[in-house]
C-alpha cells in the first residue's frame, strides 16, 4: 500500500459482484459485458466479440476502450468509496493484436488510489489467453454532489 493511503474498505466481493451486475448501463447491456470478479484490487470483465465490431468484422476499438474504462471506474469506485463522484479523464489503449471471434476478458488492477484520483491498469486478452490490448486509465475522484434543488414554482 502506498505511503498516506487509506486502506481499501472491506467489501464482500460477491456482494460487490451481485451489485455491480444488477446496475443499469444501457453501454454494459449493449456490450454484452458479464462481470467475473470486482473488487477495490482487481476487477475482471468480459465481452463478445461477436454485436462489437467493426466493418472488418474485428473487434472495436471503442468496445475495447469502454470495457477498459468500466472496469477501473468500478474498482475506482468501490476502492474510494461508493459515496463518491468517480469520472476518467485521461484512457489510453494500446491494441496489440485483433480478435474476430470468441470472448475478450480484461483484467483490471489498481496502480494507485488517493483521495482525489487513481490509476488503472488494464489487459485484454482472448479465449487463448492471448494479449489482445493494454489499457491505462487515470480518475479523479470527487465529493458528489447534492441533488439539485427543486424548484417550487
Amino acid at each position: 500500500m502506498e505511503p498516506g493511503r487509506a486502506a481499501a474498505p472491506q467489501v464482500d466481493p460477491q456482494l460487490a459482484l451481485q451489485a455491480v451486475r444488477d446496475m443499469a448501463s444501457p453501454l454494459m447491456e449493449k456490450l454484452e459485458m458479464d462481470w467475473l470478479e470486482v473488487g477495490p484490487e482487481r476487477v475482471v470483465a468480459r465481452i463478445p466479440v461477436a454485436g462489437n465490431t467493426q466493418p472488418y468484422g474485428l473487434l472495436h476499438g471503442g468496445a475495447t476502450a469502454a470495457l477498459c474504462e468500466t472496469i477501473g471506474s468500478v474498482g475506482t469506485a468501490i476502492a474510494a468509496g461508493m459515496d463518491k463522484l468517480v469520472v476518467g479523464v485521461a484512457l489510453t489503449v494500446n491494441h496489440i493484436r485483433s480478435a474476430r471471434e470468441g470472448r475478450v476478458t480484461a483484467t483490471g488492477i489498481p496502480l494507485h488510489v488517493g483521495r482525489t484520483s487513481a490509476v488503472w491498469d488494464m489487459r485484454v486478452t482472448d479465449d487463448d489467453d492471448r494479449l489482445v490490448a493494454v489499457s491505462r486509465l487515470t480518475l479523479a475522484i470527487r465529493d458528489a454532489a447534492p441533488p439539485p434543488a427543486q424548484r417550487s414554482d
